[in-house]
């Protein structure tokens, strides 16, 4: 939710960000009338109150004619202070339901569609397989003869974008998940293995039940949700707290399965493990001071980008553009590698800084001092993938060789119990 305060001041940069993620900014203006009606009933209501209880003493004292005089106004009272009530009610409920669909305030992200993300620098070289003399398989062809994924069996056991990592495959992930762990603790992240089902309030906390609810599977008989990403437990996690956060921020790093359901995107990435419903990730999740937020930001960037070092990958860092943004992000950097066999980058990271938005739906505060006294406001929330199954998509193909081994990047190796190379299997 963003802040009322900002909402009243600047309606002008909350009608921006709005315009630039291509969101309708009449809901700003629809807002700020259902705030300013809200406000008019409050203020008579408390003048009405405030002469019911004038009266309330006179009407003791009162006799005769003019008694009766004084209880009639005093019923004329009442029922203008209950309309008055009412009013501010339904004005305030109103207010809610409009704040709750104006996404985020943009901060810094380039103006634009999904195509109009900014590169910001470009890390590793992508290989030339033609100069090796030979063309690159695909990752699930690598799989496939690892024996390491198994797309027929998924879809026959739980139909399209389901898969099982086998073999090599299923040690690969975990491979990948515990060196992410490995790495966020040694960062001062405390480890979490997360529910991954929430309840409404939650989901809807974190900014996932607007435009993009379609995405997330929904369970009627329980009116639970599947998560899609660890992220919305943790920023349920001290929902309703006051955090101390005088030692800096609190990170955490969930591990969780994860769930899509993939809406709208018939026909795209059918092939292999690359979209998916179904998938495990290490999400960082950090709760810090709303003046850390920005540099905490750069900072899960650059784990993340230590991370990809690890796993030996060539990519590139973007900075999304607002209207490809999600409506609790202000800004946000995905970190995409290279995939030789469609000539293209693919997403593998993301880190969002949500300012207090999350905070916000889900009473997250600090106490701080100001002027000699302690008052409390919301914390700001932040997020980034540490890594993720659809990693072995990019290994595959960007670690294979001619013989449809795949070299194992020397950052996982310790993982694999010194397993060097993947071999395929006859």
């Amino acid at each position: 939710m963003i802040d009322l305060k900002l909402l009243r001041e600047d309606p002008d940069t909350v009608r921006a960000s709005q315009t630039a993620r291509g969101d309708d900014p009449a809901l700003v203006d629809a807002a700020l009338d259902a705030d300013s009606r809200r406000r008019s009933a409050l203020t008579d209501f408390e003048s009405r109150r405030a002469e019911q209880k004038s009266l309330g003493k006179q009407v003791a004292q009162a006799q005769g004619d003019e008694k009766q005089a004084l209880l009639a106004h005093t019923k004329e009272l009442a029922e203008q202070v209950r309309s008055l009530d009412a009013d501010a009610k339904a004005a305030g409920e109103e207010l809610d339901a409009l704040l709750f669909q104006i996404a985020n305030v943009v901060e810094g992200a380039p103006p634009g569609g999904e195509d109009d993300y900014v590169v910001l620098r470009h890390e590793g070289t992508p290989r030339d397989f033609a100069a090796e003399g030979f063309a690159p398989r695909d990752h699930l062809e690598l799989g496939e003869g690892l024996r390491a994924i198994d797309t027929e069996r998924g879809a026959k056991v739980s139909g399209a974008r389901f898969y099982y990592l086998t073999g090599v495959g299923a040690r690969l992930e975990l491979a990948l998940l515990n060196a992410a762990v490995d790495q966020a603790v040694a960062a001062g992240f405390t480890p979490v293995i997360t529910p991954t089902l929430v309840k409404p309030e939650v989901m809807a906390g974190t900014g996932f039940l607007g435009k993009h609810a379609d995405e997330i599977y929904h369970l009627g008989t329980d009116d639970l949700y599947l998560v899609g990403t660890s992220e919305v437990a943790l920023a349920g996690y001290h929902s309703g707290e006051i955090l101390d956060l005088s030692d800096g921020p609190k990170r955490y790093a969930g591990w969780s399965a994860c769930y899509r359901r993939e809406a709208g995107s018939y026909g795209k990435d059918t092939r292999g493990i690359i979209r998916v419903h179904q998938f495990h990730k290490v999400e960082m999740f950090s709760y810090c001071r709303v003046e850390d937020a920005a540099d905490e930001h750069q900072r899960l960037l650059a784990w993340e980008e230590q991370m990809l070092a690890k796993a030996g990958l060539p990519y590139r860092v973007i900075d999304t553009a607002a209207g490809d943004l999600g409506s609790s992000a202000a800004r946000k950097f995905d970190c995409e590698a290279w995939l030789p066999t469609q000539n293209r980058y693919l997403e593998l990271t993301s880190t969002s800084n949500c300012t207090t938005f999350q905070a916000r739906r889900l009473g997250v505060r600090e106490r701080f001092e100001v002027e000699g006294r302690t008052e409390t406001r919301p914390v700001a929330t932040l997020n980034g993938t540490l890594a993720t199954t659809r990693w072995i998509v990019a290994i595959l193909e960007n670690h294979q060789q001619a013989d449809g081994s795949v070299v194992v990047p020397e950052g996982l190796r310790g993982y694999l119990g010194g397993l060097e190379v993947l071999e395929p299997v006859g």
